[in-house]
């Protein structure tokens, strides 16, 4: 049992952690407007890849300049709350959406895990995936640690976008990210600003 203690803390910080966090609320809108099945897929894979850097790069990720991190994230929400307000001119008033948002499997695919992969980038959860890696040393437990719990709030979130979607018109959904993208892009600039 001794043994995974490495995967279960790692597990249980990475999940109450991203539960509140912008990955949930990211994966949540991308499942109201597109087929769940390709937005898992991708964001899975996203949160695949990003564990294996963390762990891979160890404690090297927080050497990265803060300012340049918390600069890539400001735009990067910026850009996603003024494309998620313009989408929102353009969605139906009625709820219970196909959910398909007119894309096919592999471009969902590629745009769930595009977003989910910058939004990621630099996150708290990546950064604790390499302290613990290195605190545990470990790697390959802490990487399935922290890969499942993304996958697993992941889930959560697109279970929790069906059921939403049913009983809220889905351009509000869309208003609502978008003020949520822009609360965050202002976060990142109040902590540029600080550091």
């Amino acid at each position: 049992m001794h043994e995974l203690i490495p995967f279960l803390a790692t597990f249980g910080l990475i999940f109450v952690a991203e539960l509140p966090d912008k990955t949930m609320m990211a994966t949540l809108v991308l499942s109201s407007r597109y087929r769940s099945w390709p937005v898992l897929i991708g964001v899975s894979a996203a949160f695949v890849v990003q564990s294996a850097i963390a762990v891979a790069a160890g404690g090297l990720l927080s050497l990265l300049p803060t300012w340049i991190v918390l600069l890539v994230v400001a735009v990067l929400f910026a850009v996603g709350a003024v494309l998620l307000f313009r989408e929102s001119l353009n969605a139906p008033d009625e709820t219970d959406v196909d959910g398909s948002g007119g894309l096919r499997f592999w471009p969902t695919v590629f745009t769930s895990f595009g977003v989910l992969f910058a939004a990621e980038w630099g996150d708290a959860s990546q950064l604790a995936t390499a302290g613990l890696a290195a605190h545990y040393g470990t790697p390959v437990l802490v990487f399935l640690g922290a890969a499942l719990a993304l996958i697993a709030v992941a889930t959560l979130a697109i279970l929790l976008g069906r059921v939403v979607v049913r009983f809220v018109p889905l351009k509000w959904i869309q208003r609502g990210a978008s003020i949520l993208f822009a609360a965050f892009a202002v976060i990142a600039v109040v902590e540029l600003l600080r550091s």
